[in-house]
C-alpha cells in the first residue's frame, strides 16, 4: 500500500470511528466527545475524565490506540486491521475498550 493509500484508509477509519460515536452518543446516555487533530482522533468520556487516543502512523502504516488498558497497534491485514502482537481486530477491541472506560455497552464498526 502506498502512503497516499494509507493516509486517506486511516482517514476513513477516523471519519468511521467518529461517526459510530457521535451516534452512540446521540442514542445513549453515554457522555463522549470526539476531537480530532489532524492524524489523532481523542474521545474524551466526560462521566469519568479518561480519554482513547487514536491515531494514524504512516511511517510503519499502522493505527494506534491508547487507552485506559493500555496501548496496541494496528496494521492491515486482509482488508481489516489486526493486532500487531494478539491478532484481535481493531473494531472489535475498540468497541470493549470504549465500553470498558464510558461504563455501558458500545458498538464502533466500520463503515
Amino acid at each position: 500500500m502506498t502512503e497516499s493509500e494509507f493516509l486517506a484508509l486511516a482517514d476513513r477509519t477516523l471519519s468511521a470511528i467518529e461517526a459510530a460515536l457521535e451516534r452512540v452518543s446521540d442514542d445513549t446516555d453515554l457522555d463522549v466527545e470526539c476531537s480530532r487533530s489532524g492524524n489523532v482522533l481523542t474521545v474524551d468520556f466526560a462521566d469519568n475524565g479518561t480519554k482513547i487516543i487514536i491515531n494514524s502512523q504512516a511511517p510503519m502504516q499502522e493505527m494506534w490506540i491508547a487507552a485506559k488498558s493500555g496501548g496496541f497497534h494496528y496494521k492491515r491485514e486482509g482488508g481489516r486491521w489486526v493486532n500487531t502482537r494478539d491478532g484481535s481486530e481493531f473494531y472489535a477491541s475498540l468497541s470493549r475498550m470504549a465500553s470498558e472506560q464510558g461504563g455501558m455497552p458500545v458498538e464502533i464498526r466500520e463503515d
